[in-house]
């Protein structure tokens, strides 16, 4: 759980996700060498903060999202969410201004939607926040802010170690509504003739989906997914021998609801672990649950 941890503890809320493009880049350069096949490496300013990685022949590609839920000071020390985090007196929250290091503390008062901070000085307008990582295992368990979408991350990292054919993309600002997906698909579209995609992200826990069953392969949520691709990702599952849940939702998105808006016809199915406690600092996901993501995606990206 080392990877996860460290990715878990960087700083890369939506749309200041620049931290966590440099760590994947220096895991990618320390790490290629021991892998079945060094991918390319595209990266640059006319992708902003997100990364390609591309491995042999690729005919899948995989998309798992770098950013973060978090916050934005306001003013009189009001917060503003970035996405959907949830609010709770006392969280405590990390950052950066130009005075220095922020360690502070969420104030909301009892019965207010409101949340501010408590902190010994005035943190600089416009100051991004986020959870302080209190990264945790046990037999069964891991738990910490952020596995939405660190584990993501991790899962594409771990898959990168074996793939010969494939594409990995690292997006942003998921948590906020999309905006990379689309040029990312563009890319990669024009560039490979890459039209079909496996999301990794992390779904919840619900009255449908439990723990330690097995990784979740979504049938719908906000987005609908088209039946051929999705009962081609199923079929494959099914011979895999992975454990695996399915998944039928009407709210939630991801990264596939803004492939699917875009002018490219991407076939795509949201393929990812499930955890409790979504959007707080103790996010949870079981163990097994985090093998079965990681091997199943390796079937898949072989046999797609």
């Amino acid at each position: 759980m080392k990877l996860l941890k460290e990715l878990c503890s960087v700083f890369a809320p939506s749309g200041d996700e620049g931290k966590m493009k440099d760590f994947i880049l220096d895991y990618v350069a320390e790490n290629q060498q021991n892998w079945k096949v060094q991918p390319q490496v595209i990266e640059g300013e006319e992708l902003q903060d997100c990364i390609i990685l591309v491995f042999g022949q690729p005919r899948t590609a995989i998309f798992a999202h770098m950013d973060s839920i978090g916050f934005i000071v306001k003013y009189d020390r009001e917060l503003v969410k970035v996405g959907g985090p949830r609010l709770k007196h006392n969280y405590v929250l990390l950052g950066e201004d130009g005075q220095g290091p922020i360690e502070c503390e969420m104030n909301l008062p009892e019965g207010s939607k409101k949340a501010s901070y408590k902190f010994e000085r005035e943190i600089d307008r416009g100051t991004n926040l986020v959870f302080k990582s209190d990264f945790r295992t046990s037999d069964e368990f891991v738990q910490s802010c952020y596995l939405d979408n660190r584990l993501g991350c991790y899962n594409a990292l771990k898959v990168a170690e074996t793939l010969e054919n494939g594409i990995i993309c690292f997006s942003c600002y998921e948590e906020t509504g999309g905006g990379t997906v689309g040029f990312l698909g563009k890319y990669i579209y024009e560039k490979y003739k890459v039209r079909q995609a496996l999301i990794s992200d992390i779904t919840w826990i619900t009255d449908g989906v439990k723990h330690g069953k097995g990784v979740v392969i979504s049938m719908r949520d906000v987005g609908v997914p088209r039946r051929k691709y999705l009962n081609k990702v199923i079929d494959l599952a099914k011979k895999s021998g992975v454990p695996y849940q399915l998944e039928v939702e009407d709210a939630g998105g991801s990264d596939g609801t803004q492939l699917q808006k875009s002018p490219y016809p991407f076939d795509w199915c949201f393929v990812g672990a499930a955890e409790d406690n979504v959007h707080t600092p103790d996010e949870k996901v079981h163990l097994k649950d985090i093998d079965a993501m990681v091997n199943l995606y390796k079937y898949l990206m072989q046999h797609l």
